[in-house]
Protein backbone atom coordinates (compact mmCIF):
# COMPACT_ATOMS: atom_id res chain seq x y z
CA UNK A 1 0.00 0.00 0.00
CA UNK A 2 1.70 3.43 -1.07
CA UNK A 3 -1.21 5.14 -0.10
CA UNK A 4 0.34 6.53 2.86
CA UNK A 5 -2.55 10.12 3.14
CA UNK A 6 -5.62 7.56 3.11
CA UNK A 7 -4.67 5.45 5.90
CA UNK A 8 -6.30 7.86 8.41
CA UNK A 9 -8.99 8.95 6.59
CA UNK A 10 -9.79 4.60 6.19
CA UNK A 11 -8.97 3.90 10.13
CA UNK A 12 -11.95 6.38 10.90
CA UNK A 13 -14.39 4.84 8.28
CA UNK A 14 -13.47 1.74 9.61
CA UNK A 15 -14.58 3.18 13.16
CA UNK A 16 -17.78 4.74 11.19
CA UNK A 17 -16.36 8.40 12.25
CA UNK A 18 -16.03 9.95 8.94
CA UNK A 19 -18.48 12.32 7.78
CA UNK A 20 -20.91 11.18 4.89
CA UNK A 21 -19.10 13.25 2.25
CA UNK A 22 -15.32 11.76 3.06
CA UNK A 23 -16.91 8.52 3.39
CA UNK A 24 -17.97 8.52 -0.38
CA UNK A 25 -14.31 9.39 -1.50
CA UNK A 26 -12.85 6.26 0.80
CA UNK A 27 -15.17 3.94 -0.51
CA UNK A 28 -14.78 5.04 -4.33
CA UNK A 29 -11.26 4.56 -3.20
CA UNK A 30 -11.24 1.61 -1.85
CA UNK A 31 -12.86 0.28 -5.03
CA UNK A 32 -10.06 1.32 -7.13
CA UNK A 33 -7.11 0.56 -4.50
CA UNK A 34 -6.38 -3.06 -3.65
CA UNK A 35 -3.59 -2.14 -0.77
CA UNK A 36 -6.19 0.02 0.83
CA UNK A 37 -8.83 -2.79 0.62
CA UNK A 38 -6.67 -5.10 2.30
CA UNK A 39 -5.78 -2.24 4.87
CA UNK A 40 -9.44 -1.19 5.64
CA UNK A 41 -10.30 -5.57 5.92
CA UNK A 42 -7.49 -6.05 8.51
CA UNK A 43 -8.86 -2.96 10.22
CA UNK A 44 -12.41 -3.84 10.21
CA UNK A 45 -11.60 -7.42 11.49
CA UNK A 46 -9.13 -5.62 14.35
CA UNK A 47 -12.27 -4.21 15.47
CA UNK A 48 -14.38 -6.98 15.29
CA UNK A 49 -11.91 -9.03 17.66
CA UNK A 50 -11.98 -6.11 20.09
CA UNK A 51 -15.77 -5.87 20.13
CA UNK A 52 -15.77 -9.51 20.86
CA UNK A 53 -13.42 -9.67 23.40
CA UNK A 54 -14.83 -6.57 25.44
CA UNK A 55 -18.53 -7.33 25.89
CA UNK A 56 -19.63 -5.08 28.71
CA UNK A 57 -21.03 -2.07 27.69
CA UNK A 58 -19.40 1.05 27.50
CA UNK A 59 -21.22 3.91 28.93
CA UNK A 60 -22.24 6.40 26.24
CA UNK A 61 -20.43 9.28 27.82
CA UNK A 62 -17.11 7.51 28.22
CA UNK A 63 -17.70 6.69 24.41
CA UNK A 64 -18.49 10.40 23.01
CA UNK A 65 -15.51 11.88 25.46
CA UNK A 66 -12.93 9.37 23.87
CA UNK A 67 -13.94 10.11 20.79
CA UNK A 68 -13.80 13.88 21.11
CA UNK A 69 -10.38 13.86 22.58
CA UNK A 70 -9.61 11.60 19.13
CA UNK A 71 -11.14 14.05 16.86
CA UNK A 72 -9.64 17.19 18.36
CA UNK A 73 -6.02 15.61 18.32
CA UNK A 74 -6.97 14.80 14.50
CA UNK A 75 -8.04 18.56 13.96
CA UNK A 76 -5.18 19.64 16.07
CA UNK A 77 -2.58 17.62 13.72
CA UNK A 78 -4.25 19.50 10.61
CA UNK A 79 -3.85 22.82 11.63
CA UNK A 80 -1.46 25.07 9.02
CA UNK A 81 2.04 24.98 10.06
CA UNK A 82 2.35 28.23 11.00
CA UNK A 83 0.58 28.09 13.90
CA UNK A 84 2.67 25.91 15.51
CA UNK A 85 5.99 27.52 14.12
CA UNK A 86 5.14 30.54 15.86
CA UNK A 87 5.79 28.95 19.09
CA UNK A 88 8.95 27.46 18.03
CA UNK A 89 9.93 30.80 16.95
CA UNK A 90 8.91 32.86 20.06
CA UNK A 91 11.24 29.90 22.29
CA UNK A 92 14.09 30.71 19.66
CA UNK A 93 13.75 35.04 19.84
CA UNK A 94 13.68 34.24 24.01
CA UNK A 95 16.74 31.71 23.99
CA UNK A 96 18.52 34.26 21.53
CA UNK A 97 17.54 37.63 24.05
CA UNK A 98 19.29 35.35 26.71
CA UNK A 99 22.40 34.46 25.01
CA UNK A 100 22.67 38.35 23.88
CA UNK A 101 22.24 39.76 27.51
CA UNK A 102 24.64 36.89 29.27
CA UNK A 103 27.15 37.80 26.46
CA UNK A 104 26.91 41.58 26.92
CA UNK A 105 26.90 42.11 30.60
CA UNK A 106 29.40 44.07 32.18
CA UNK A 107 32.20 41.53 33.13
CA UNK A 108 32.68 40.79 37.23
CA UNK A 109 35.73 42.91 38.50
CA UNK A 110 38.93 40.11 38.78
CA UNK A 111 40.59 39.99 41.76
CA UNK A 112 44.13 39.30 41.81
CA UNK A 113 45.13 36.56 43.97
CA UNK A 114 46.24 36.79 47.58
CA UNK A 115 50.30 36.38 47.83
CA UNK A 116 52.43 35.79 50.84
CA UNK A 117 55.45 37.79 51.14
CA UNK A 118 58.28 36.87 52.82
CA UNK A 119 61.38 39.32 53.31
CA UNK A 120 64.24 37.71 54.01
CA UNK A 121 66.47 39.89 55.50
CA UNK A 122 70.88 38.85 56.03
CA UNK A 123 72.27 38.90 59.39
CA UNK A 124 74.22 42.49 59.85
CA UNK A 125 75.98 43.75 62.99
CA UNK A 126 74.71 47.23 62.94
CA UNK A 127 75.84 49.47 65.34
CA UNK A 128 73.44 51.90 67.35
CA UNK A 129 73.04 55.20 66.01
CA UNK A 130 75.08 57.96 68.04
CA UNK A 131 72.75 59.42 71.06
CA UNK A 132 72.08 63.27 70.14
CA UNK A 133 73.36 65.35 72.61
CA UNK A 134 71.41 68.69 73.03
CA UNK A 135 72.97 71.92 72.87
CA UNK A 136 71.98 74.81 75.23
CA UNK A 137 71.53 78.47 73.43
CA UNK A 138 70.84 81.32 75.73
CA UNK A 139 68.57 83.69 74.24
CA UNK A 140 67.02 86.08 76.05
CA UNK A 141 67.60 84.25 79.28
CA UNK A 142 65.31 81.11 78.50
CA UNK A 143 67.67 77.92 77.98
CA UNK A 144 66.38 75.89 74.86
CA UNK A 145 67.65 72.84 73.85
CA UNK A 146 68.74 72.98 70.29
CA UNK A 147 68.98 69.89 68.58
CA UNK A 148 71.60 69.00 65.57
CA UNK A 149 70.40 66.81 62.74
CA UNK A 150 72.63 63.96 62.40
CA UNK A 151 75.15 63.97 60.16
CA UNK A 152 74.08 61.40 57.26
CA UNK A 153 76.93 58.61 57.65
CA UNK A 154 77.52 57.05 54.48
CA UNK A 155 76.74 53.13 54.82
CA UNK A 156 78.80 50.60 53.19
CA UNK A 157 77.17 48.38 50.78
CA UNK A 158 75.94 44.89 52.79
CA UNK A 159 74.51 41.95 51.68
CA UNK A 160 71.01 42.08 48.89
CA UNK A 161 67.88 42.20 50.46
CA UNK A 162 65.81 39.15 48.91
CA UNK A 163 62.11 39.26 49.27
CA UNK A 164 60.90 36.30 48.58
CA UNK A 165 56.75 36.34 47.45
CA UNK A 166 54.64 33.02 47.85
CA UNK A 167 51.37 32.89 45.55
CA UNK A 168 48.42 30.54 46.02
CA UNK A 169 49.82 28.19 43.46
CA UNK A 170 53.04 26.42 44.96
CA UNK A 171 54.37 25.86 41.51
CA UNK A 172 55.00 29.52 41.22
CA UNK A 173 57.17 31.55 43.58
CA UNK A 174 58.97 35.04 42.89
CA UNK A 175 62.29 36.12 44.32
CA UNK A 176 63.24 40.32 44.18
CA UNK A 177 66.56 40.97 44.96
CA UNK A 178 67.59 44.19 46.07
CA UNK A 179 71.16 46.23 46.91
CA UNK A 180 71.50 47.35 50.38
CA UNK A 181 73.20 50.82 49.20
CA UNK A 182 70.54 52.98 50.18
CA UNK A 183 70.08 54.96 47.28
Amino acid sequence: MNCTHWEERIALYAGGDLPAAEAAEVERHLGDCPGCQLFASGLKESLQLLQGIHQDPIALAHFAAVRARVMAELEGSLQPWWRKAWMYGLAVAVAAALFLMLALRPAAPVHPKRMAVQVLLPQVDVAPPEPVVPRVIKAHGVRRPRVRPPAVVPRAPGPPIVVKLLTDDPDVVIYWITDNSGE
